[in-house]
């Protein structure tokens, strides 16, 4: 496999760097479904404990890990900035984000004090942390279209950060925030489409033209979707000062570039070069259609403003973005990062001639990708299903639970394959 224009693989960290995160993860969407298996009430309105501990499992447990992990990967090798003592930041973020999580899951289903300050001290600090050093790398890092992705996805992840300590601290009783509703919409709002999705854009410009073989992006919206998409974020936040109807135009602004996004790797994946099947490339597809789907239920709603009211309308929205759209993402690529990286650093720690050291596509077996993926589609169609007939939420937990365990088996035969052919992690 080519190693792509502009890519500096001579400065990748060592495997351990991002593998704690990857490896990490789906442990964590297994106790996602889990939570919807035993607590079905998540699914019934978005202020319940449950759910509130079910978008957590989600956007910090498995979304941020892999994503964390990824970029400790990524702005080494894409953006040629080097993380500092790279080994210690990861052990730092990965500890305190893990158990940090955790602490946060505790605090919502027990309403625990001890729990939530645990869960504020951790998370802080690996955030923290890993905002400052990824920041150093980031201004040293070589501008491109990625990378100025990036930076506008990485103050994303610190806004959302810093509004998740603010309502943790009010929860906890120690301070008190004059709109808790706002902010919890801003902490979301910024969250998903200022953290998730910008970072999926911004990877997308690299990994769909070089893991589908597909032409580029078009040069233009790769230069100003990410752009114009912040910039709404930032007007939207500033909601209370917009003149009447300015609320609606940005969040038309935001739907459109939702939309334009997903239309665009829609058509670049029509025309790849190679036709076989892929099953990274089906993860994308079924992202990019939950993302046009969740365009269209926002239409919906801002035609019968009844829909938009009923406790229904947040829940498939978030049942689509985060499910059917950042879940499917991640997961398709976990199963590209892993076999790649471990072919990598086989083939750089070996001096491995072709053919003597797996290839990318012997890590994982592709029946056993194509299985879970199927059980994957399985889980977001019962738990969209549930929203209309609750009685779906227990077999869509289940079928959660079950897709993201079957990752992680995945996963670990990548790894136990690395290892038999003497790679080394460290």
């Amino acid at each position: 496999m080519s190693q792509g224009a502009g890519l500096s693989f001579e400065q990748a960290p060592p495997f351990s760097v991002p593998l704690r995160f990857l490896l990490t993860a789906p442990l964590f969407l297994a106790a996602a479904g889990g939570l919807v298996a035993f607590h079905p009430e998540a699914l019934a309105s978005r202020w319940t404990a449950p759910a509130l501990a079910l978008t957590h499992a989600l956007t910090l447990g498995f979304l941020a890990m892999v994503m964390l992990g990824a970029l400790m990967q990524m702005l080494p090798v894409v953006a040629g900035a080097t993380l500092p003592a790279p080994r210690a930041l990861a052990a730092i973020t990965h500890v305190g984000l893990t158990l940090g999580t955790l602490a946060l899951l505790a605090g919502f289903l027990f309403a625990d004090a001890l729990a939530w300050l645990a869960a504020l001290g951790l998370l802080a600090t690996a955030l923290g942390v890993f905002l400052v050093a990824s920041a150093a790398a980031l201004m040293r890092a070589v501008a491109s279209d990625t990378v100025r992705g990036i930076r506008l996805a990485w103050v994303g992840l610190a806004a959302t950060a810093g509004l998740g300590v603010a309502l943790a601290a009010s929860r906890a009783g120690w301070t008190t925030l004059p709109d808790v509703a706002a902010a919890i919409d801003a902490h979301a709002l910024v969250g998903l489409l200022g953290w998730v999705l910008l970072l999926v854009i911004a990877v997308a410009y690299q990994v769909v033209p070089m893991f589908q073989l597909t032409p580029p992006y078009p040069p233009r919206l790769a230069r100003w979707l990410a752009a114009v998409l912040a910039a709404a974020l930032l007007l939207r936040a500033g909601a209370i000062l917009l003149p009447p109807g300015g609320v609606a135009l940005i969040d038309g602004v935001l739907a459109a570039g939702v939309l334009v996004f997903a239309l665009a790797t829609l058509r670049l994946q029509a025309q790849r070069r190679r036709r076989l099947a892929d099953v990274t490339l089906d993860y994308w597809r079924i992202a990019m259609a939950s993302l046009v789907a969740a365009v269209m239920a926002w239409g919906a709603a801002r035609a019968w403003p009844a829909w938009a009211g009923h406790d229904a309308y947040p829940l498939l929205l978030g049942v689509l973005f985060l499910g059917g759209f950042a879940v499917s993402v991640v997961n398709g690529m976990l199963y590209k990062i892993v076999p790649f990286l471990a072919w990598f650093h086989l083939q750089a720690q070996l001096q491995a001639r072709a053919g003597s050291i797996p290839t990318m596509k012997e890590m994982i077996s592709q029946r056993a990708m194509r299985g879970q993926f199927r059980l994957h589609v399985a889980a977001c169609l019962l738990l969209a299903g549930a929203l209309a007939w609750p009685p779906l939420a227990v077999p869509g937990g289940v079928a959660m639970a079950a897709s993201a365990l079957w990752l992680a088996a995945n996963l670990a035969s990548a790894v136990r394959r690395f290892r038999a052919f003497g790679g080394r992690w460290a």
